[in-house]
């Protein structure tokens, strides 16, 4: 009866997959203004869309949603504003007014039983009082940067991460962390130990499935290395919408989880002894439709573009460590016993490696950088990469093996980056000095040494873990 009342928008996920698809094209074709005219157009026609819910991230990368009545939004959408003084990294108290900016390439229709009926969602640039471009907002910042690139060196870049991810027992388990009893994981198996119908392998499915109905085009949905472990791998595209694939991803995934009352969490290290969790990026340039990161007599079939990239990457590697692993529990991870990719060389084949070469033809060359943490703001992860790729300085000897190692704690990475000039020159001061306070912060409330178990100061006040009260109360 309730159904029948309100009928509202629901769509099989078949047909979901498909209209999600067909958007991504348009929104590569169309003409921003077209595709906004098309959208609104669209939304007055649909009745049975009650609401828009506009994404967009803060400078941490925790992901934040507002809900705009359908009709609201249609009369008002060139002049929504928020309280931008209540999201941590954004403006202060006495300047808090700042506007949403919807891109409407971003667009997509909702699988019903993750995120309720008659919704779709849509992410937002954030942007000053006078319709600037807000200053903290990386995913806008990015956007700007990759329609420079595009226009000033007809460069495209693109990208795809394996993040990997915790199934863990209970709703809001890292809200209830207790470093005596620790996480409990659901499945004692990983990668092929995993059954077929066991509960680990119902998550990665019904997320997968939700995934591949939002456009996500899913290549690999597995269990991991580790006990209770996951990864689902999704297809290559545009670094913005592969950063908006990221936030989307880690979402569905929470979402399944605590609708199975468990927990999926993107702790990089939630237990010591086992593998870390990595979002590994894969990289590469296109020009004029061709990789320029492919070059079959290269080293290692890669270009000289290629190699470019990584041994700036590399020479920066310690500077930035801090964007790339941003917690205190990020620097277990980065242990030499369990794989960790913490040498700062490259390497086809070593996957202690910071980079490594997959083996690639013409179409997949690229480089993977395998130090950065499932936790970090993908959207600052990029632009700091690409900034890194465009405006950073090589090693005077370029080799293959530069025999370092990335920072062991949070406190060393803080020191490069706060010491660091080229981060100021590619982020800002402010951005930089605005970042360096947060880590900070979040630092100072776990001990100094890491020591052999999870300390519950480093999962409650970690910046992906929602819990404000607890950090008013500190």
């Amino acid at each position: 009866m309730d159904t029948l009342l309100k009928n509202f928008l629901v769509i099989p996920y078949s047909q979901l997959e498909e209209m999600n698809l067909k958007a991504k094209e348009k929104a590569e074709k169309l003409d921003p203004k077209e595709l906004a005219k098309e959208y609104m157009s669209y939304l007055r026609k649909e009745k049975r869309i009650k609401a828009l819910t506009i994404c967009f991230s803060d400078i941490e990368g925790r992901f934040h949603m507002l809900d705009y009545d359908k009709k609201f939004l249609l009369d008002s959408f060139d002049n929504l504003t928020f309280d931008g003084s209540s999201i941590r990294g954004f403006s202060v108290q006495k300047e808090s007014d700042l506007r949403l900016d919807i891109d409407w390439s971003s667009f997509r229709w909702l699988p019903t039983d993750v995120f309720g009926t008659g919704k779709v969602i849509v992410f937002a640039n954030i942007l000053d009082r006078d319709k600037s471009l807000y200053l903290s907002d990386f995913r806008g910042l990015l956007k700007s940067y990759t329609r420079e690139l595009r226009k000033e060196q007809g460069v495209t870049a693109y990208a795809s991460t394996e993040t990997e991810g915790f199934l863990i027992e209970g709703v809001s388990a890292e809200q209830n962390y207790s470093e005596g009893k620790g996480f409990t994981f659901v499945s004692s198996g990983g990668y092929y130990h995993s059954l077929p119908l066991d509960i680990l392998r119902q998550f990665i499915d019904r997320s997968a499935e939700a995934q591949r109905a939002m456009g996500f085009r899913n290549e690999k949905d597995h269990p991991e290395v580790a006990p209770s472990q996951f990864e689902l791998n999704f297809a290559y595209s545009e670094v913005v919408r592969a950063c908006d694939n990221i936030q989307l991803y880690k979402l569905v995934c929470r979402q399944i989880a605590r609708s199975m009352g468990l927990t999926a969490s993107f702790l990089p290290k939630p237990a010591v002894g086992i593998n870390g969790s990595g979002m590994h990026l894969n990289l590469s340039f296109g020009k004029k439709g061709k990789n320029i990161f492919y070059e079959k007599k290269g080293m290692e079939g890669l270009s000289k573009d290629a190699w470019d990239v990584i041994y700036k990457v590399l020479n920066h590697a310690k500077e930035i460590c801090l964007v790339l692993n941003p917690s205190v529990n990020a620097y277990r991870r980065l242990d030499p016993h369990f794989e960790a990719p913490n040498q700062i060389k490259v390497s086809p084949i070593d996957r202690g490696s910071m980079i490594r070469i997959p083996v690639a033809n013409e179409k997949s060359a690229r480089i993977e950088i395998r130090s950065v943490a499932p936790d970090a703001n993908p959207y600052l992860v990029l632009y700091t990469v690409l900034k890194t790729a465009f405006l950073g300085g090589k090693p005077k000897k370029p080799e293959r093996d530069i025999n370092q190692y990335l920072p062991g704690n949070i406190y060393e990475a803080m020191d490069y980056f706060a010491r660091s000039r080229f981060v100021e020159t590619i982020l800002g001061k402010e951005n930089k000095e605005k970042y360096l306070s947060y880590k900070k912060s979040a630092a100072d409330r776990s001990p100094k040494d890491l020591g052999t178990l999870v300390k519950t100061s480093e999962v409650i006040f970690h910046h992906e873990v929602t819990n404000q009260m607890i950090w008013n109360r500190f």
